[in-house]
């Protein structure tokens, strides 16, 4: 969705005071609290941007925080390979997409929970290209077909031939940016991808995420930096209290990140967590966790920033009635938090698990989520107050000109049933898991698209270099 309409459905949880006080306890904590960074070159560039450097302990005041606030681009354009669209990354446009780092896979042909092997990452983002509501792919797993030096760039080989749609990769530090943009040049776009990366909770950041900001920013590559606070472990048990924590390591890896190359293009990360302390289970779908991070998205608009955020993921480890709810409810959420980049669509078993039918019920539940957050105008031709005249008392709208051409203005998706009982019956009484099954066999059936043999040749000898050289 691009453009947020003022006449359109949103969450609102924190006013601007709200957003105001708690920048002010994050720059109390940043100030007086501080973060470790244990990655010694890092601590050089913190101290280039004001921070005052004690060992590994970082303390950085209100000035340095505004001037990154500053530099940070309001939007960036990231672009497909080989097709039309575009993600124009800025506060106000919503896209969808999947997840990443899965364990396992639901095989849509044996049902069996598996660990997740190249060929899945594959089909998934074969299966991505041809939903409507997914607007960037991210791979939902980890190889563990691929050899470790180079699992990562695997599974963006996986993801090129399988997608033309925007990338979003989760590599293991910075030192492969570089490669994965030759591997989307060689591919149609080498500005066709972004990079995830998270800092180390509570308050901490790690030599792994502070390379990937650094890299990020050394090539102009979107980098989402998204915190991970869990209310009760990595953070306080209250909502405020874990976003305090999760905006701390964002801001300062805004800072880290813009000193090092201003106007760098960075997204801003929601993340709350909260435990469910009898499983200590990080649970993603408890009321907890989806209203602290729509509190992070007001936030972020009051930055004004792009955001990250998620939607469309599940608890459950397969699909049922509460991944059916849980899909719905976090569907809803996600989308009305307006984040600009919005993840884990397909996401089972606290995002341990991915499958083909979770992605494809992700797609249907993003979309009756995207028409309720559509725009509702109140122009003329909305109004219809001709219309309405025409038609009077007692008449009906049925056979209007005015009807059929705005039919289409409505939702409509054939994996959810309206029919009545015994036409129901008639076509085989078909649940929705049994339409939802369907459809993934129908699209798996035929692929929208095929790289080049020879461009893959090439992916693959660029992903080998890399290999070669991390190991070095």
């Amino acid at each position: 969705m691009k453009g947020e309409p003022m006449s359109a459905a949103r969450i609102t949880v924190w006013s601007e005071d709200d957003c105001r006080r708690v920048h002010e306890a994050t720059l109390k904590v940043l100030a007086e609290i501080g973060i470790d960074v244990r990655y010694e070159p890092a601590l050089e560039v913190f101290a280039a941007a004001g921070g005052r450097v004690d060992g590994f302990r970082v303390r950085l005041d209100a000035a340095a925080v505004d001037k990154a606030l500053g530099s940070a681009p309001r939007t960036w354009t990231v672009r497909s390979r080989g097709r039309d669209e575009a993600l124009e990354l800025r506060n106000g446009n919503t896209y969808f997409g999947t997840g990443s780092d899965c364990l396992y896979y639901r095989d849509p042909d044996s049902g069996e929970r598996r660990r997740v092997r190249n060929a899945d990452i594959e089909e998934m983002a074969a299966l991505c290209e041809k939903l409507p509501h997914l607007d960037f792919v991210m791979s939902m797993g980890l190889p563990e077909d691929a050899p470790l030096e180079i699992d990562d760039l695997s599974a963006v080989a996986s993801m090129l031939a399988g997608t033309r749609k925007p990338l979003m990769v989760a590599t293991r530090n910075g030192g492969v940016v570089k490669a994965v943009k030759d591997m989307c040049a060689a591919a149609g776009a080498p500005d066709s991808f972004m990079i995830y990366a998270m800092p180390a909770p509570p308050l901490m950041h790690d030599r792994d995420g502070l390379t990937k900001l650094k890299a990020c920013a050394e090539h102009d590559v979107p980098v989402i930096w998204a915190p991970a606070p869990n209310a009760g472990s990595t953070g306080p048990r209250s909502i405020a209290g874990t976003v305090v924590v999760g905006n701390a390591e964002v801001l300062a890896g805004l800072v880290y990140h813009q000193q090092i190359k201003p106007g760098a293009p960075f997204v801003w990360g929601v993340g709350v967590g909260a435990m469910d302390m009898r499983t200590a289970v990080d649970a993603y779908t408890t009321p907890e966790s989806p209203l602290g991070q729509a509190a992070q998205e007001d936030l972020c608009r009051w930055y004004g920033l792009p955001s990250f955020n998620y939607a469309a993921m599940s608890d459950s480890k397969t699909i049922d009635e509460q991944f059916a709810l849980e899909y719905g409810l976090t569907a809803m959420s996600g989308g009305l938090g307006r984040g600009t980049l919005v993840h884990d669509v397909g996401y089972l078993e606290s995002g341990l698990q991915s499958s083909c039918e979770s992605i494809v019920f992700g797609n249907a539940a993003i979309g009756w989520a995207k028409a309720f957050m559509r725009d509702v105008p109140t122009d003329d031709e909305a109004l219809a107050l001709d219309e309405i005249t025409e038609v009077g008392p007692g008449g009906n709208f049925l056979s209007r000109k005015y009807t059929r051409k705005h039919s289409r203005d409505f939702w409509y998706d054939d994996l959810f049933d309206h029919a009545v009982f015994d036409r129901w019956v008639a076509g085989g009484r078909h649940t929705m898991l049994d339409r939802v099954k369907a459809r993934v066999a129908e699209l798996r059936a035929e692929r929208a698209f095929r790289l080049d043999p020879g461009v893959l040749t090439e992916i693959d000898r660029l992903m080998r270099v890399a290999g070669k050289e991390r190991q070095a």
